[in-house]
């Protein structure tokens, strides 16, 4: 590894290697700026990376399309670019996708939220009290629905104490609710987040207790720094890992092959 990489690179590479063959992907919608680089542009750069390289037959469904052809990506993610961004099948209601969620089609899905705590529980609807919010975000879309029919959901978004709270404001969608069985209890069944990708590190959830555990520090980054960065004290195992950095040849493909214009990775 000689390249110098950025830090979507490595949040890139580290989702890619999450992808496996023959899966099928769910990705959401972004609005502009980082908030679109974390919810669409990582994940589809990700899915393409693993195409090329371990994972060929990963699949994508984004927006209305089922299987985008992602070697020719639109010159412009507009409205009218992507509705004739040609793909597999544009099925014709949002009905299908809620039923495709429903019966559990998606092998994995990727969610990014302004707030999430210990258990992976998410907020994307209000900051502060809900009746009388400092902040309204976004609302719902369909991520109760991913978190709660997805069999292996990952979230993407960068470290903040703010984003990393002790308590989400509103639930928006469920992770494991308290911990322990509590999701089970609730009627959630199998399901809840199973990574979460940030900019700094890498976590996942302990068995048992379901609280978010440090799985790996991404390479110049420090356990020490991660931590200063959430509200809450994570699981820490004993000899913390280092995250893989991409390679040369994953750095190439990400910036000559899959997004040489920055279309995606644009904050």
């Amino acid at each position: 590894m000689t390249t110098p990489f950025s830090t979507n690179e490595m949040m890139i590479a580290a989702v890619a290697r999450e992808l496996k063959d023959g899966e099928l992907g769910f990705v959401g919608i972004g609005t502009s700026g980082r908030a679109f680089t974390l919810a669409v542009g990582i994940p589809i750069v990700a899915a393409r990376l693993a195409q090329f390289t371990h994972a060929p037959t990963f699949t994508v469904y984004w927006g209305n399309h089922l299987s985008p052809n992602l070697s020719q990506k639109p010159n412009a993610l507009n409205q009218d670019a992507i509705t004739n961004w040609m793909a597999a099948a544009c099925p014709a209601s949002t009905a299908d996708k809620v039923d495709m969620l429903t019966r559990r089609r998606f092998d994995l899905c990727f969610d990014s939220a302004p707030q999430i705590d210990r258990y992976g529980n998410m907020n994307i609807t209000a900051i502060g009290d809900y009746r009388k919010p400092k902040v309204r975000l976004v609302g719902c879309l369909a991520q109760p629905d991913h978190l709660a029919f997805v069999k292996r959901p990952i979230i993407i978004t960068d470290m903040s104490p703010r984003t990393f709270v002790e308590k989400v404001d509103f639930i928006t969608s469920a992770g494991y609710l308290s911990g322990g069985s509590s999701r089970e209890e609730a009627g959630l069944g199998n399901g809840g987040p199973y990574r979460v990708i940030t900019d700094k590190a890498v976590f996942d959830f302990e068995p048992g207790t379901r609280k978010m555990r440090l799985a790996g520090v991404y390479p110049g980054i420090t356990v020490e720094e991660v931590l200063r960065l959430m509200s809450f004290t994570p699981v820490v195992p004993q000899g913390v890992e280092q995250v893989p950095p991409p390679t040369d040849e994953q750095i190439r493909l990400i910036r000559n092959v899959i997004d040489p214009g920055g279309a995606f990775l644009m904050a």
